[in-house]
């Protein structure tokens, strides 16, 4: 198993956390020198924060425990997409590259929907690289919604 791999597995094992919570099963880590320094899932609604997304909370981790809301060559792993608004948090604290799991068809901003990371009017770029674990992540997520499904039609 390539270090990719590792920081995805322990991003999914985060997203299983919001899961369990009854959030969207998302999960992120920030890393830095190959050390995890931030971790985070989605929990807007527990929360009660609609900016509680994986990502933004594996940001907040990081910029707390480095000092600083710039995170200049680190790297966030996450198990969905980012949607524009991560993205223009990954590109506000200088990540340097993304790396994740499954595409997002509705609100991706890596391709998916729109390509931020491809617009060349921003002034701040990171490297992005799809596809890690995909099917394992896209498999949780589809399991999650699978199961809200087959709630709604019993109640």
């Amino acid at each position: 198993m390539n270090a990719g791999e590792i920081f995805m597995h322990e991003a999914l094992a985060l997203a299983r956390e919001a899961a369990a919570m009854g959030e969207v099963p998302v999960g992120a880590v920030v890393v830095r020198g190959g050390e995890i320094v931030g971790r985070g899932f989605n929990q807007p609604i527990v929360a009660r924060d609609p900016s509680a997304h994986a990502e933004i909370m594996a940001l907040r981790d990081a910029a707390r425990a480095l000092g600083n809301y710039r995170l200049p060559g680190c790297e966030i792993y996450v198990t969905l997409e980012p949607c524009a608004m991560c993205t223009g948090a990954i590109f506000h604290a200088r990540v340097a590259r993304v790396v994740f799991g499954a595409r997002d068809p509705k609100t991706g901003a890596a391709g998916s929907v729109l390509d931020l990371y491809a617009e060349p009017r921003l002034n701040h770029h990171a490297a992005i690289v799809g596809g890690v674990l995909a099917d394992e992540c896209a498999t949780l997520l589809s399991a999650f919604f699978a199961a809200r499904r087959a709630l709604a039609r019993q109640a």
